[in-house]
C-alpha cells in the first residue's frame, strides 16, 4: 500500500481550521470597524480599529445586553448545577445497579438523546401553560433540565464505571450510607465528567435561541442570544452593534471553557477505558 505523503495531513487540518475560523474572523473583524465600513467590505480587517460598537451595545437605553445577560447567567447556572446533581446521582445508579429497571431506564434516557428540541417544544408550552410556568425563567430551567438529562447520565454512568466498587464497599463496611457514600467518595472523582458536562451543557444552554424566545417570551424577558435576534430590526439593520453584542455574549461562556478545559478531554474519555 502506498504510503500517504506527508503533506496531506497537514494540508487538510490548515482548510478545516480555515473553515471553524473564517466565521471567527468576521464577527472579530467587524467588531471593531464602523457600519458603513461593514456593510462595504465585511471581510477586511478594521483598519482603524474603534471601540464604538462595543460601547454602543453595553450602553444601549433599552439595556438590552445587561438584561439577557443576567437572564442567561441565571438561567444556565440554575439549569447546569440542577443537571449535574440529578444527572450524576442517576448516573451513579444506571452504572452501579444490577436489576433490569437499571437497563430499561438508561435505555429510555438514551432514546431521548435522539429527540431533536424541536419536536416535542409544542407539549412542553402546553404544559407549562397548564402549570403557569409558561414565561418565567423556571419553566425554562425546568425544560433545560428535562432534555440534557440523558447526556450527563451517559457521561456520568460511563465513567461511574472506571471507579473501583470495593471504595464504595470500603466506606459501606465503615457505616456510611449510600447517600454519604456518593458524595463524600463517588462525587470527588467524577471531577473530570463533572467538567465535562458543565462544559458541553453550559455552551448548549447559553447558547439556545429557540426555548428562550418561545417559553420566556417579550414579557419573560431576554437572553443574550435572542438579545442578538432582537436588535435587528424590520427596517433598521445595525451591524456595527450586532457584531458588539455577538461578541460580548461570546466572552462568558469562551472563559467558562478555559477556566475547565484541563478536565475537559479527561472526562470525555474516561468511560472508554472500562465498560
Amino acid at each position: 500500500m502506498k504510503p500517504v505523503r506527508p503533506y496531506i495531513r497537514p494540508l487538510v487540518a490548515l482548510l478545516v481550521a480555515s473553515a471553524f475560523f473564517l466565521p471567527l474572523y468576521l464577527v472579530l473583524a467587524n467588531v471593531f470597524k464602523r457600519g458603513p465600513d461593514i456593510t462595504a467590505s465585511p471581510a477586511s480587517p478594521p483598519v482603524p480599529p474603534t471601540l464604538d460598537n462595543l460601547t454602543q451595545a453595553l450602553t444601549r437605553p433599552d439595556r438590552l445586553f445587561w438584561n439577557g445577560l443576567i437572564n442567561s447567567v441565571i438561567v444556565t447556572l440554575l439549569s447546569i448545577v440542577v443537571l449535574t446533581v440529578v444527572s450524576a446521582m442517576l448516573g451513579h445508579y444506571v452504572a452501579r445497579t444490577r436489576s433490569r429497571f437499571g437497563r430499561i431506564a438508561l435505555l429510555v434516557l438514551l432514546a431521548g438523546l435522539m429527540i431533536p428540541p424541536q419536536v416535542i417544544l409544542v407539549p412542553v408550552t402546553e404544559v407549562l401553560d397548564a402549570t403557569q410556568l409558561m414565561g418565567t425563567i423556571g419553566g425554562l430551567v425546568l425544560v433545560n433540565v428535562g432534555y440534557y438529562v440523558p447526556f450527563g447520565v451517559f457521561v456520568f454512568s460511563g465513567f461511574v464505571r472506571t471507579i473501583p466498587v470495593e471504595l464504595e464497599e470500603a466506606a459501606a463496611m465503615d457505616g456510611s450510607g449510600r447517600f454519604g457514600t456518593f458524595w463524600r467518595i463517588v462525587f470527588p472523582l467524577l471531577r473530570p465528567a463533572t467538567a465535562s458536562v458543565l462544559i458541553f451543557l453550559g455552551v448548549w444552554i447559553w447558547n439556545d435561541f429557540l426555548n428562550p424566545l418561545i417559553i420566556l417570551g417579550p414579557a419573560g424577558g431576554t437572553t443574550v442570544t435572542v438579545g442578538v435576534y432582537r436588535s435587528i430590526g424590520q427596517f433598521h439593520r445595525d451591524f456595527g452593534g450586532m457584531c458588539g453584542l455577538m461578541f460580548l455574549a461570546t466572552l462568558p461562556v469562551l472563559i467558562f471553557y478555559l477556566v475547565l478545559q484541563k478536565h475537559f478531554v479527561k472526562g470525555l474519555t474516561g468511560g472508554a477505558v472500562k465498560g
